[in-house]
């Protein structure tokens, strides 16, 4: 059986993905450079980011395949 989590760490990991995406971006926005160089800074940012997202979604399907259930529902290893 699998744990849920609560709703209030559910908040906190979205809060502070947000928080983390806005504050980059301004940062990047608020940068001496001139348009080239914060372009090429928000794509390397954008593709960190869906990088890390396929990374942890990955790594996630690789660990639910490896976890083989009995009939009674219970972890078989």
């Amino acid at each position: 059986m699998r744990s849920k989590d609560t709703p209030a760490w559910i908040f906190q990991v979205w809060t502070s993905f947000a928080m983390a995406i806005v504050v980059t971006t301004v940062g990047i926005c608020y940068l001496p450079l001139d348009i080239w160089h914060r372009g090429f800074l928000g794509m390397g940012f954008l593709f960190s980011v869906a990088s890390a997202f396929t990374l942890a979604k990955t790594l996630r399907d690789n660990h639910e395949a490896s976890a083989v259930v009995g009939k009674d529902g219970l972890p078989y290893r």
